[in-house]
């Protein structure tokens, strides 16, 4: 039997620093890199664009079912468009987040996001990375932050990227969407029961991905 490509997973709310974190533990370890997220988000893109009503469920998956995408070293295409600054809109995540409890959706994108799973090893980043999609992961992260500092964060990375933003809107659009999350049936954002938790409130993107990095050294000297 083939042996399964080891897999870290990082589970979190949104602008705890996953992608980032998952992006760089990935290339310190010369693994592979998955953005769950991005899918979700490619998915919304893709139906705000056909105009499809995101309460037609079979329509959401459907359209999740039938993306062209590549994911590459600085972005995503979509159709052979570059999306990479698209689907980090605003507007495209609080839809990802509303489709997001969707089965039939989330059905159609399980068997995409394993199939990134190969050798040498792949960093996963998501929501339910570790409880559903890599429940056999040696090692899982759960990644937090305070609310506050994620929408600073987010905040800072739209005006660095000459995007209006409004701190008081992030705010109340990352509790909102939090809440959502946490609270859905389907999938609920929650660490995994053996997880490792840690608080990015207070640690650089540096201490965070050294901190992990730690973590797999103990897991893999076991």
């Amino acid at each position: 039997m083939t042996a399964l490509a080891p897999v870290i997973t990082i589970d979190g709310p949104t602008a705890s620093g996953k992608g980032t974190v998952a992006h760089r533990v990935a290339a310190a370890l010369g693994w592979n890199v998955l953005d769950s997220g991005a899918l979700y988000r490619l998915t919304a893109l893709s139906i705000l664009r056909s105009n499809t009503a995101p309460e037609d469920e079979q329509a959401v998956a459907r359209a999740a079912q039938s993306l062209e995408v590549v994911f590459h070293p600085q972005g995503v295409l979509m159709g052979g468009q570059e999306v990479s600054e698209e689907i980090r809109q605003e507007r495209v995540g609080n839809l990802a987040s509303h489709i997001a409890p969707n089965p039939a959706l989330r059905a159609a994108l399980l068997a995409r996001q394993r199939a990134f799973r190969v050798m040498p090893g792949l960093v996963a980043d998501g929501r339910d990375m570790g409880t559903v999609v890599f429940e056999d992961a040696p090692l899982k992260i759960f990644l937090v932050a305070d609310v506050s500092a994620r929408a600073e964060r987010r905040c800072k990375q739209l005006i660095e990227k000459g995007i209006s933003a409004n701190l008081d809107d992030l705010l109340r659009d990352m509790r909102e969407r939090d809440a959502r999350d946490i609270n859905r049936a389907v999938a609920p954002l929650v660490a995994a029961s053996d997880a490792h938790t840690v608080d990015s409130s207070n640690l650089s993107i540096e201490q965070t991905v050294q901190s992990i990095l730690d973590l797999w050294s103990a897991v893999r000297g076991k």
